[in-house]
């Protein structure tokens, strides 16, 4: 087994496309619509869906806003400097929502962005993105 993919489902389709493309650098990968059963789809990732895990971006078609739950924590991407990146993705028009710096009660760099639906989004500086992990 492996893990395929992760759905959100997303407000307004094109502003998330937008978001995660533009802000955060994945590609769009493909897109679908069900007329039938009123909704439409992107994946967006960094690669392409068989050498790692995507993001589905499912939009009900008259849906513009969801409930967040409590159960859902974050998405986490493994990034080269986490200070930097925030700089990029709040250039870009993005939002952070916690400024670069080290996890609580640890060394590991992070930081927390948030999409336009209100997704959580930590980066992970990678030489330490390991230590993030448990290995």
């Amino acid at each position: 087994m492996r893990l395929l993919h992760t759905m959100l489902r997303v407000g307004d389709l094109q502003r998330s496309i937008h978001f995660y493309t533009e802000i955060l650098g994945m590609r769009l990968l493909r897109t679908s619509e069900n007329p039938t059963y009123k909704y439409s789809l992107a994946f967006v990732g960094f690669y392409d869906e068989s050498k790692g895990a995507v993001i589905e971006l499912t939009y009900n078609w008259g849906v513009e806003h969801y409930q967040m739950g409590t159960a859902f924590g974050h998405i986490a991407l493994g990034v080269d400097n986490v200070a930097d990146t925030c700089s990029s993705i709040r250039r870009a028009g993005g939002k952070v929502t916690r400024e670069a710096g080290p996890v609580k009660g640890g060394l590991t760099i992070i930081a927390f962005v948030e999409d336009p639906d209100g997704y959580q989004i930590e980066l992970i500086e990678k030489k330490n993105a390991s230590n993030a992990l448990g290995n």
